[in-house]
């Protein structure tokens, strides 16, 4: 299952959602510019190093930048590659903006960057002696998957499935399954080499579960109620090409925008749209 969009809309700006996406990219353009060496020694100086966290570890001077603390914030603006940093934002694009007004845009800061502190927290738990640089959005994004959870269980996720389309299911089924696979690969893998941070996935997805109560805003729900039917699917061309029907009735296309052509009537003989064209000399 890849998810594409949610189909749960809301009423509120999603300012700091966006912000956090942007931040992301420059922070990686940055990364990009650097050659091979300045890049690696940038990645252990701003990157969270169990080792010298919580440890009696220290860099060297001439790659010491910040302070072990300091990189457990500076750590979730990097990325490893690109694969990694597309599929981070595309899940705070999703998830990140029905959050974002659940709490509030201030509130919102606090509780990414705590779910952040708890994913790093929960990795270096596992291996507290680890050299190896920990980075990433994964683990505040998380935290934002375990709140949506909280929040919307039955809100529909359109998730691309190939051949069959586009199928919309449950954010229950699709998170669920998501937080079964990072708790089964973290118990799968041994935390002392490199590779994903599986137990700074769980940390954050069970830090934004257990947040999200006491964080979101005055009447704001828990488990909200479905806005469509359980399940659904949308052919892929659907999705991508508006078909003809959708096209002169004016219906919103897969963008949300509307053709704004004139049509022609369908019963009315006299309309000049009907009438027989002359030829041209």
């Amino acid at each position: 299952m890849f998810p594409i969009s949610d189909d749960n809309p809301h009423h509120g700006r999603s300012v700091l959602t966006w912000a956090f996406i942007a931040a992301c990219v420059l922070v990686f353009l940055w990364q990009m510019s650097l050659g091979d060496r300045a890049l690696h020694m940038a990645i252990l100086a701003l990157g969270v190093v169990p080792s010298t966290l919580v440890g009696d570890a220290q860099l060297p001077p001439d790659i010491f930048m910040v302070p072990p603390w300091a990189t457990l914030f500076t750590s979730m603006f990097l990325h490893g590659g690109f694969m990694h940093l597309a599929g981070n934002m595309l899940y705070l694009w999703i998830f990140g903006d029905n959050v974002e007004v659940a709490l509030g845009w201030k509130r919102f800061i606090i509780f990414y960057l705590v779910c952040g502190l708890a994913a790093a927290g929960a990795q270096t738990l596992v291996n507290p002696q680890s050299d190896i640089p920990m980075i990433g959005a994964s683990g505040a994004i998380s935290g934002v998957l375990g709140a949506y959870l909280m929040l919307f269980p039955r809100a529909k996720v359109r998730v691309l499935m190939f051949p069959f389309g586009i199928i919309g299911v449950p954010a229950l089924i699709v998170l669920g399954v998501w937080f079964g696979m990072q708790l089964l690969s973290g118990f799968g893998s041994s935390g002392s080499g490199g590779g994903v941070a599986f137990w700074a996935h769980v940390g954050g997805f069970v830090a934004g579960m257990a947040l999200i109560p006491l964080m979101k805003l005055p009447g704001v729900p828990l488990f909200a109620s479905a806005q469509h039917k359980p399940f659904y699917r949308e052919p892929v061309r659907d999705v991508f090409q508006p078909t003809r029907s959708d096209v002169r009735s004016g219906q919103a296309g897969p963008w949300g925008r509307r053709d704004s052509s004139p049509k022609p009537p369908s019963s009315n003989s006299n309309s000049p749209w009907n009438q027989p064209r002359k030829p041209r000399h």
